[in-house]
């Protein structure tokens, strides 16, 4: 996990004491960047704006920063260039993304599969995934069949098999949160006293 970019705070893994003083050094600053993992719908885009304002971070969206870049939306570049062109130009953003700090960030749900992005989040700050059961994810994304992996005739069954599939990725974060019963508000409060309890 990739801590503190200030020098004058790093040994090893922990945040020591700073000479500058506490309100140079936070819970929130032992960490370059919070990055959100997790499947669509789990509320990696509500959680981070809230996290992000709570803390005096910077939210980034990854798939926002595609579709600027592209200036065309995913469902587009899936359609026009295919899956494997959409990772090929998803892992350059987050490669964009990763050199800043003080940010939260949301990946997209597919971020994950690619040992390049999975390896680049470890090195760059604390992961933390979200996850929601398929019942849930479903009810929250059922309107939103514009998303190119759920325009299928069965999206509960395209969720399933996705979630099963990513599983193994997704379980590689420091922080795992199923917030299938939880606010967003809950959600942020779980994710900064995780990080208070490793600052202490």
């Amino acid at each position: 996990m990739a801590r503190n970019p200030h020098s004058c705070c790093r040994t090893g893994l922990l945040l020591t004491r700073c000479p500058l003083g506490p309100a140079h050094c936070t819970p929130w600053t032992m960490f370059k960047n919070i990055i959100l993992t997790g499947f669509m719908g789990t509320g990696k885009t509500s959680v981070g704006v809230e996290l992000a304002r709570d803390i005096g971070y910077t939210f980034v969206d990854s798939d926002s920063l595609i579709e600027a870049g592209q200036n065309m939306t995913i469902t587009d570049i899936f359609a026009r260039f295919g899956e494997p062109r959409f990772r090929d130009i998803e892992t350059s953003v987050i490669e964009t993304i990763l050199r800043g700090e003080r940010q939260v960030i949301s990946t997209g749900g597919g971020a994950v599969i690619r040992d390049a992005n999975r390896e680049a989040f470890r090195k760059a700050g604390f992961v933390v995934c979200l996850s929601a059961a398929p019942e849930v994810i479903y009810e929250r994304v059922k309107r939103e069949m514009h998303r190119p992996l759920l325009r299928t005739a069965d999206p509960l069954t395209k969720i399933k098999e996705l979630l099963a599939d990513r599983e193994r990725f997704y379980r590689q974060a420091d922080l795992i949160i199923d917030t299938s019963n939880m606010s967003v508000h809950a959600v942020v409060q779980a994710i900064k006293e995780r990080i208070i309890h490793a600052y202490c």
